[in-house]
């Protein structure tokens, strides 16, 4: 890593985070509002075979995982993925996983933002003016600043207590909900070929996304070769079944139909077997659950404008830590901002046609990576954990996560053309961004 070996700024920030705190950001990061919304999704492309998508997406997630859990018992520099790929292949790479995290990260936010404050208005049945709404944008953000900014461990108690407001209905729902089932609407009317299930998966897939941002913070975790590993197995593992419980409860009691329910498929589910009453709850669970993203966002992504920072990549005053907190106060704030400038700007469709390739991109760069690390046999903090089965899972890993990104491209025609020509850009511009700072740098040396 490129740190000034007289002030390492990760030395002055406190590690916190222990399994339970880092299993909590982990699992508030990737259960979003996805969940809430992709059994339809899955129906109305794979029928009642739909489970077959989230299978798919386990096995990759779960090879990538794994991935994600050696690096981060070797490196235990503040970044997460950035931080592992910048170790592992060099600066270059490393810049152009830290834009991509951080993109990804800042457009979900404040496209979850303005989910949250609609849903709100939805919940009440109020027809608020605009302002309203970028009034409550601008004080939720606020307010999630000031918890982080005065010290992770805030943070951290935060997402404690949403996993559990989060996680108890959904629970609820696949307890109860198992009592509505009828087995007739989980029969197969036909099999999928494969092609069309990874094309269904890549949709799918980020319903688990999010270990890419959520591993950021990793300078303030305590016992990283241990806590690291061990939290992203246990947080992705219980996901996954909690997912695979979810989409046989909704289909069971609704079968076909659950494909009609647009953006409320658990809350129309819910509805179907309980009544009006529990429609209302799911509905809340969504809000509950999409605050808990912007929660582990807040606590995760400006820890990224601190790392890039820390490398010379941006500004050198986003490296600031408070003196009585130790938060990287600064790229709290700024973070913060441009989250909120974002919110307010207005929607951010567009962001859909390249973050699968984005996040399967980073997917593809940390399992590379995990190959270097290994073979140079970094290691910072205790003897790291090693994938059983030597250079297997990486390279499966890659494996699967070009294909998958291939078949995502293939079966949405158009939409798939788009999404490609969208990441392309985007991969110009960073490609610019990070010639535009070595040219600075060249000319620092030779004036200095």
């Amino acid at each position: 890593m490129h740190v000034d070996p007289l002030r390492n700024p990760d030395q002055l920030l406190s590690r916190e985070l222990g399994v339970r705190q880092f299993s909590a950001n982990i699992f508030n990061y990737t259960v979003g509002s996805g969940i809430f919304l992709l059994p339809a999704t899955a129906v109305m492309t794979l029928g009642t075979a739909a489970p077959l998508a989230y299978v798919a997406c386990a096995i990759v997630i779960g090879l990538v995982v794994l991935c994600f859990a050696e690096n981060g018992s070797r490196v235990s520099a503040t970044g997460g993925s950035y931080a592992y790929v910048e170790t592992a292949m060099g600066p270059m790479f490393g810049f152009f996983a830290g834009c991509l995290v951080l993109t990804t990260g800042l457009f979900a936010a404040s496209g979850i933002l303005n989910g949250f404050v609609q849903s709100l208005f939805a919940l009440f049945n109020v027809a608020a003016p605009p302002w309203v709404a970028k009034v409550l944008i601008a004080v939720l953000v606020g307010a999630l600043v000031a918890i982080n900014m005065r010290g992770v461990r805030n943070g951290a108690r935060l997402l404690e207590a949403i996993t559990l407001f989060k996680l108890l209905p959904l629970l609820l729902f696949v307890c109860i909900g198992l009592f509505f089932v009828k087995p007739s609407n989980l029969a197969w009317t036909s099999v999928p070929d494969i092609s069309t299930v990874l094309g269904s998966a890549g949709i799918m897939i980020f319903a688990f996304s999010g270990i890419e941002g959520a591993t950021v913070p990793s300078g303030e975790v305590k016992n990283i070769s241990r806590t690291v590993p061990l939290a992203i197995l246990l947080a992705l593992g219980g996901i996954t079944l909690l997912y695979l419980a979810i989409q046989f409860v909704a289909l069971g009691i609704m079968g076909m139909d659950l494909a009609g329910t647009g953006r409320t498929p658990l809350a129309a589910a819910a509805g179907a077997a309980l009544g009006p009453g529990a429609r209302t709850v799911m509905i809340v669970a969504a809000i509950i659950s999409m605050f808990g993203y912007l929660s582990a966002n807040m606590l995760s992504e400006p820890r990224g404008l601190f790392a890039m920072s820390r490398d010379r990549f941006l500004p050198a005053a986003l490296t600031a830590v408070h003196p009585v907190f130790r938060t990287p106060n600064v790229a709290i704030v700024v973070y913060g901002l441009l989250v909120t400038v974002f919110a307010l700007l207005g929607s951010f469709e567009w962001l859909t046609r390249f973050s699968n390739l984005a996040a399967l991109s980073l997917y593809f760069l940390c399992a590379v990576s995990t190959l270097f690390l290994r073979r140079s046999d970094v290691r910072s903090d205790g003897k790291p954990f090693v994938i059983p089965g030597g250079p297997l899972v990486p390279v499966l890993a890659c494996i699967a996560v070009v294909w998958l990104g291939f078949e995502t491209l293939r079966n949405k025609a158009e939409g798939g053309i788009s999404q490609l020509y969208a990441f392309l850009v985007m991969l110009a511009i960073i490609l610019a961004l990070y010639g535009l700072r070595q040219f600075r740098m060249k000319r620092l040396a030779v004036s200095g």
